[in-house]
């Protein structure tokens, strides 16, 4: 038994965790669900910011704005759990359709996050579009 919790505790805490994230996954599900308002190159001109009252922030200044990659953040807004997003956002929450294959992700605090697969992805691609 302590064994199997060593094991487990040794996979949680590894950093291989943030090795496990697929930046080209999550451009390609940016550009599905995302792009029509952040636009295209993540910089809150889509297609459909004309239409919108407040327009999308964005994306790739994040790092800069929030002195630090904003992970826990960033993953809160896209699945709704930010009390801002979750009471009343221009920002769909997109938790019910992302949901399932829970996977593990670090916060910037070094906190684990539990959350899908294309969340994690999705995280990935925005870390990378960072200026």
């Amino acid at each position: 038994m302590k064994l199997i919790i060593a094991t487990v505790a040794t996979l949680l805490l590894s950093p291989a965790i943030a090795l496990a994230q697929d930046a080209d996954v999550g451009a390609a599900l940016y550009d599905q669900h995302c792009a029509v308002c952040h636009g295209l190159e993540g910089r809150g001109k889509g297609p459909l910011a004309a239409a919108l009252i407040l327009q999308p922030p964005s994306l790739r200044d994040l790092t800069e704005r929030h002195g630090g990659f904003p992970t826990r953040r960033v993953v809160m807004r896209i699945d709704g759990s930010d009390p801002q997003v979750s009471h009343g956002s221009p920002m769909p929450v997109y938790g019910e359709f992302f949901a399932g294959d829970d996977t593990i992700l670090k916060s910037e605090s070094g906190q684990l996050i539990l959350t899908s697969r294309a969340i994690v992805d999705l995280v990935a691609y925005l870390r990378g579009i960072q200026e």
